[in-house]
């Protein structure tokens, strides 16, 4: 009996150690998948005199990632149920790291847009495969661990738009893809030579059953909110570099709507474990977005700063509670990946069209007032909105 005590506590010890690799690898992945999207956004002024584009051509460059993320989270989704989501991140990995190195060798606007594309399509992999990390090695606190992923996104995020306008002033544009790309392939490699599971797959969904998921009220919910928020933050992380400096102000103060998205994932997520009660949350949120992104055309410093932080914040928290529900969710919890796959694909409408919106009303108004309502406008109304039919 004493040999088998200390063999299952000698086990315990060793899941131990493995749940926190794995769960680091949560943060690693999420914080990897932002600095890679968005390292282009303190670039715009750099990438358009080079290559001669407009403001909605180079909002093109950010939508062309975009494009792939939707066409391929659903199947990466059902990878991820049927084959584990070790081995789905096995064969995206690869992808995103040499798509990152050859976009910082594109000769051309036409191979950018080409390498973007198919960094989408690895990256894509990584919002339907993190609920299921998570759901196999923290299964008692979901909520705050998807919280802390979601900083992971905010700490990437923060980096390409903090970092890189620094360091812009001392190497070119391509090569700081490059050096980008190259961490990549070292997250790759650590997680083929790491990552591990004992999570077995499922042969309960398959791609035609993605229709009855379609006629589900709250995968309906669940996708406005990932519209909304995806799109909202998305599209002021890519133009918020841009508006500061037609605002004559330091670009890096951008790097304060990843501060806010950083504390919004483990809030929320502190929350949604404890409390109930999602439409205040949910409504509070919506209001809180209105004001903030609206007083980004109107304020000055601090209270400039404090709007940026509020809005990445109140974007963030919607998106938390998207990706914690479908775990919780007694109907949708065995196929987690697929339902994050689908609500996450579809939802890239919003920075698939908010982005070029964005830039096109910029060079038909010569300002970015109008830009930045129109964004306040779609996160505050779907919000509100789907507080009050949220289950």
């Amino acid at each position: 009996m004493h040999a088998l005590h200390m063999v299952g506590g000698s086990m315990a010890a060793k899941n131990g150690r493995w749940r926190w690799v794995m769960l680091s690898f949560s943060f690693i992945i999420a914080f990897l998948l932002h600095l890679l999207l968005f390292a282009t956004a303190p670039m715009v002024t750099a990438i358009m005199s080079e290559m001669g584009l407009s403001h909605a051509g180079f909002g093109l460059v950010f939508s062309a990632a975009m494009v792939s993320l939707i066409l391929f989270r659903m199947p990466w989704g059902l990878v991820g149920d049927r084959l584990g989501y070790v081995n789905a991140l096995r064969i995206a990995l690869p992808i995103s790291a040499a798509s990152a190195v050859l976009r910082g060798l594109s000769p051309s606007y036409i191979t950018l847009m080409l390498s973007q594309f198919f960094l989408g399509v690895g990256l894509a992999v990584v919002l339907p495969c993190l609920p299921l990390l998570v759901k196999e090695w923290s299964p008692e606190s979901l909520g705050l661990w998807t919280g802390i992923y979601i900083s992971g996104f905010a700490v990437g995020n923060a980096t390409a738009l903090g970092l890189t306008p620094l360091i812009l002033h001392v190497m070119r544009w391509r090569d700081i893809l490059l050096v980008y790309g190259v961490l990549a392939i070292i997250v790759s490699g650590f997680w083929w030579g790491l990552a591990r599971s004992n999570m077995k797959g499922t042969s309960e969904l398959k791609f035609e059953n993605f229709a009855a998921l379609l006629k589900d009220r709250y995968v309906w919910l669940l996708l406005f909110f990932m519209i909304a928020s995806m799109g909202s933050y998305d599209t002021l992380a890519t133009w918020m570099p841009k508006v500061l400096e037609m605002k004559n102000l330091d670009k890096t103060f951008a790097s304060f709507l990843p501060f806010g998205f950083f504390l919004a994932g483990p809030i929320m997520g502190f929350a949604l474990d404890r409390f109930e009660n999602r439409k205040i949350m949910i409504a509070v949120l919506g209001v809180a977005a209105a004001i903030s992104i609206v007083g980004i055309n109107y304020a000055s410093i601090p209270l400039l700063l404090v709007c940026i932080f509020v809005s990445g914040f109140t974007c963030i928290g919607a998106l938390t509670i998207s990706l914690t529900m479908p775990a919780r969710h007694e109907r949708l919890s065995k196929t987690v990946g697929s339902v994050v796959g689908l609500i996450s694909s579809l939802g890239n409408v919003g920075p698939l069209t908010m982005p070029v919106i964005f830039g096109f009303l910029i060079d038909v108004t010569g300002a970015f007032q109008m830009s930045v309502l129109s964004v306040a406008l779609l996160a505050s109304v779907t919000f509100i909105l789907g507080s009050r039919i949220s289950e």
